[in-house]
């Protein structure tokens, strides 16, 4: 076991390296199999690593922050670096809006769902509304992840309003998690997918991500936050003007929801369906409308989601 200290030029730096709550160097330990301990010198006022572990080890993660720095610094990748590309990956980093933990590049699959990504780029409030299957949330996550990934955001909020479809479940035993567990399950997939359980969790204990019932929003200001409130068709009026005015500076809100799955008792009471008609004249709040083409799911669900609409109409 060797120690090695890696010394940064600036505190923008130890801050790119390691990330909000120092994540990225919990991700570094993992990766590499080293410690990493930060050394702050009051003399110099200067910031450190010091790296333990196996030579080899240490090394690598010498380099890989080397290459971090290299690349924040808008530097050309080195020759090496090159060689062991091949030209598909160049071309899913180039095209990609975001890679997941397992190197899955995530793209929008259909022309609204390219418009509903240049959406959320370019507006602070988004309203997506379309059939199960077409992206609404999961492309959310995606645009979260990669804001967070690229710094312009400090933290996640996704919120759902706890309603039950169409069957009582009764008292769930547990705390609080445990007891919206069931209802929020859906987010957590998408987060496991693109950032894996163990890394999902470290940013939940951190705060980084949080996942709460809408009912726990009322009260508080969210800023430097991307906030996203998934099935939203579920929200009364009130609710929705209550989440909408949950906003705080540099945040940013996507909202989701399918119009036909409705599961309050009066389906004219959703805060989602109001909202259409007394926002829709605020040029700053996009809505975005995603059809069954836009449907990226198993095939068989664009044909049941079709059957369904056919069979509503008669």
């Amino acid at each position: 076991m060797i120690i090695k200290n890696f010394k940064f030029n600036n505190t923008d730096e130890a801050t790119v390296v390691l990330g909000p709550q120092d994540i990225y160097l919990r991700e570094l330990e993992k990766d590499f199999s080293v410690n990493i301990s930060v050394i702050h010198s009051s003399a110099d006022n200067s910031i450190s690593l010091n790296i333990k572990g196996k030579e080899r080890n240490v090394d690598k993660t010498i380099s890989r922050l080397s290459y971090v720095l290299k690349k924040y610094y808008s530097a050309e990748i080195t020759d090496d670096d090159e060689e062991n590309k091949t030209d598909d990956e160049d071309d899913k980093e180039d095209t990609a809006l975001y890679r997941s933990e397992f190197g899955t590049a995530v793209t929008p699959k259909t022309p609204n769902q390219e418009l509903y990504i240049k959406a959320i780029e370019e507006n602070d409030i988004v309203i997506s509304i379309g059939p199960a299957g077409t992206g609404k949330t999961f492309l959310a996550t995606v645009m979260a992840l990669r804001m967070l990934k690229n710094k312009k955001i400090r933290k996640i909020v996704i919120t759902r309003p706890i309603v039950e479809v169409g069957e009582r479940l009764g008292f769930l035993p547990g705390d609080i998690d445990d007891k919206v567990n069931p209802y929020l399950r859906p987010v957590y997939d998408n987060f496991y997918n693109l950032l894996g359980p163990e890394k999902f969790q470290i940013y939940k204990e951190e705060d980084i991500i949080e996942t709460l019932p809408l009912a726990y929003m009322r009260g508080r200001t969210l800023e430097n936050s991307f906030i996203i409130l998934d099935e939203a068709q579920n929200t009364t009026t009130s609710q929705m003007k209550m989440f909408l005015t949950r906003m705080g500076i540099n945040s940013k809100i996507v909202i989701t929801g399918d119009i036909t799955q409705i599961d309050l008792e009066s389906k004219e009471n959703s805060g989602l369906i109001t909202s259409l008609k007394i926002l829709k004249d605020i040029k700053e709040i996009k809505i975005i409308k995603l059809s069954n083409s836009d449907i990226v799911r198993h095939p068989l669900v664009s044909k049941i989601v079709n059957a369904y609409e056919r069979w509503e109409k008669k």
